[in-house]
């Protein structure tokens, strides 16, 4: 029988399935929502469950309270988490969190990853932002929610673009990634991933790098994303 969650449900399934494909992360460390702005819906992969045993049917549909709404198995321990960013972020249509390993070790630092080269400056012209370290107060407290804020409040504090910006490190923790559709969240999380290492492999080449010049970042990114952008086809 079809229901009116089909299309999340399948948007959801698939780029839950490319985590490992992409090799984002092993087991279960992982997971994406997808998002239906008219339902104030989202589907998200069930908590604990390995991606080879993951089905379509499989996914669960929350509302924006984390109430499920349509699935048999218990949404991913992140639910909450994708909840906030979805009432907070407007447009948001896919969210994407996994433990890759070069993100994570961004993360588990505490550091930001500036821009150090053209690929990095291809899709973002801003260092990828990492949250402040959650405070024993907010952990106690409701902490799936709390990382959600933390997000949204590193944003505010940076006065960053989420819309430009998407992506966070969440210090302690590990990324997480969105934009308009789920597979655009996957994508981005994917491009997170190579920044990181990237970034990473540039550090240990040379403890003196510097990040790029603005007007290599400016040409990178305009050429791609600018109203003159001659990038693609």
């Amino acid at each position: 029988m079809k229901s009116r969650y089909d299309r999340i449900k399948q948007e959801a399934y698939e780029a839950n399935m490319q985590i490992p494909q992409k090799n984002l992360a092993i087991y279960t460390f992982g997971n994406v929502s997808a998002y239906d702005p008219e339902l104030a819906v989202f589907a998200i992969k069930p908590s604990g469950v390995p991606y080879e045993r993951l089905t379509v049917d499989s996914m669960v549909v929350v509302d924006l309270e984390n109430t499920i709404v349509e699935g048999t198995l218990n949404p991913s321990s992140d639910t909450k988490t994708h909840s906030v960013l979805y009432k907070e972020f407007k447009g948001l249509g896919g969210i994407t969190h996994t433990h890759s390993p070069y993100a994570v070790a961004w993360a588990q630092a505490g550091r930001s990853i500036p821009v150090y080269g053209t690929t990095h400056a291809d899709h973002l012209t801003e260092a990828v932002p990492c949250t402040a370290v959650m405070s024993d107060e907010l952990i106690r407290e409701n902490y799936e929610t709390s990382t959600g804020y933390q997000i949204v409040q590193c944003f505010q504090d940076s006065k960053l673009s989420y819309a430009e910006v998407e992506m966070v490190l969440v210090a302690c923790h590990g990324p997480f990634t969105w934009g308009k559709t789920a597979e655009k969240s996957l994508y981005n999380s994917a491009v997170l991933e190579e920044l990181a290492k990237m970034a990473l492999f540039t550090e240990q080449v040379s403890s003196q790098a510097k990040p790029l010049k603005a007007a290599l970042i400016d040409k990178h990114y305009q050429r791609k994303h600018g109203k003159d952008a001659y990038y693609g086809q």
